[in-house]
C-alpha cells in the first residue's frame, strides 16, 4: 500500500521526516472497514504532525485526516475523521477521542481502515476532490456559523483570515447561505482574491476600524486578532473561536465582554450528523472548498511544501488512485 508516513519530527517543515513508500497494510481492526481512497486533503493539523506533534518514538504512523473515496460494497463515501468509543452523540464529547492520524492511521494512502459509522454517503453532486475537503476545515466552519454563532441570512460576519482552509471555508458558507462577510487579511492580495474569487463582501487589514460592529466574528487565529475580533462585535453579538494558530493565550476584557452581552463559544469540528448535513449542503447549495492545487499520492511532497509555507489560497489535495 502506497503511504505517506512519518518517520521522524520535523519542526523545521524541510520534510525530511516524512517518507513516501510502499508497504503492507497495517491489520484491520475487529467491526471495522476499509476505504479506498480517491483523493485527501491537507489540514493545518496535517501540518502540526508533520513538524512532530504528536509523535510517537518507534511509530511511523500514516499522516492525513480528511479524505474520500470507495468502501467495500463501492458505495462512495467521505470519511469522518474522529474515532470515539460508543454512546457518544457527538464524539467530540468523548475525552478519549482520537483523529485519524493521530493513534491511528490516516487518510494519505491508497486505502485507510475506518469504523462504519465513520463513513457519510457522498453526495453525487460532489466531486472527490470537494468531497475529501470537508470533514476537518469545512466541518469546523459550518459548525461555527450555523451551529455556535446560529447565523441567519442578512447578517453580518467577520472572518479573520483569507486563504486558509477554515477561513475560506467560513467564507464561501457565508456567502452562499446569505450572510454579508467581511474577512481580514495580512495580504492584500489574499483579500482581494477572497472578494472576488469566494465572494466576500468586503476586506480589511488586520486590527482595522470596520465601518460597523457585525453580528458574529470568526476567529480561528487566536491571540494576533482576538482583541479585534472582540472589539468588532455588536452588543449581543457572537465571537467564535476555533484555533490558536498565533499563541493560545491572550488578554480578555471581561467587563467589555459582559456590559457589552457578548456570547463568546468555543468549537472544534463537528459531529458525524454535522457532516452529513455539510455534504448535503453543499451539494444543494452551490458551495466548494477552494482547491488551490492537487497532486499525486506519489509525488505530494512539493504540495505539502506548499501548505507549510502558507503560500496556497484555498485546499491542497492528494490523489491517491
Amino acid at each position: 500500500m502506497l503511504a505517506i508516513r512519518r518517520t521522524a519530527p520535523d519542526p523545521d517543515g524541510r520534510l525530511t521526516g516524512i517518507e513516501i513508500a510502499d508497504r503492507p497494510a497495517p491489520p484491520r481492526p475487529d467491526g471495522w472497514t476499509t476505504v479506498r481512497l480517491k483523493s485527501a486533503s491537507v489540514n493545518h493539523s496535517d501540518l502540526a504532525a508533520v513538524r512532530g506533534h504528536g509523535f510517537e518514538p518507534g511509530t511511523h504512523r500514516v499522516l492525513g485526516i480528511d479524505g474520500a473515496g470507495l468502501d467495500e460494497d463501492g458505495n462512495e463515501v467521505i470519511v469522518y475523521p474522529i474515532v470515539s468509543g460508543p454512546g457518544y452523540a457527538d464524539p467530540l464529547y468523548d475525552p478519549d477521542l482520537r483523529a485519524l492520524s493521530q493513534g491511528l492511521d490516516g487518510t494519505w494512502a491508497e486505502e485507510v481502515h475506518v469504523p462504519r459509522a465513520n463513513l457519510i454517503p457522498k453526495p453525487a453532486g460532489l466531486s472527490w476532490d470537494h468531497a475529501a475537503c470537508l470533514g476537518t476545515a469545512w466541518l469546523t466552519a459550518y459548525r461555527m456559523l450555523f451551529g455556535r454563532a446560529d447565523l441567519k441570512p442578512g447578517e453580518t460576519v467577520l472572518v479573520q483570515g483569507a486563504g486558509g482552509g477554515v477561513s475560506t471555508a467560513l467564507i464561501s458558507l457565508g456567502v452562499a447561505a446569505g450572510l454579508r462577510v467581511w474577512v481580514t487579511s495580512r495580504d492584500p492580495d489574499r483579500g482581494e482574491r477572497a472578494v472576488t474569487e469566494l465572494g466576500a463582501h468586503a476586506a480589511f487589514s488586520p486590527g482595522a476600524r470596520l465601518p460597523e460592529q457585525v453580528d458574529a466574528a470568526m476567529d480561528a487565529t487566536g491571540r494576533a486578532t482576538f482583541a479585534h475580533s472582540l472589539r468588532s462585535v455588536r452588543t449581543g453579538g457572537r465571537l467564535v473561536t476555533a484555533g490558536a494558530v498565533t499563541g493560545g493565550t491572550t488578554d480578555l476584557d471581561l467587563a467589555d465582554l459582559f456590559i457589552r452581552s457578548i456570547s463568546l463559544h468555543g468549537s472544534a469540528m463537528g459531529s458525524p450528523t454535522d457532516l452529513r448535513n455539510l455534504a448535503r449542503h453543499c451539494a444543494t447549495g452551490g458551495a466548494r472548498p477552494k482547491i488551490d492545487s492537487t497532486w499525486p499520492l506519489h509525488d505530494a511532497k512539493p504540495g505539502i511544501a506548499r501548505a507549510l509555507a502558507g503560500d496556497q489560497f484555498g485546499k491542497i489535495v492528494l490523489h491517491c488512485a
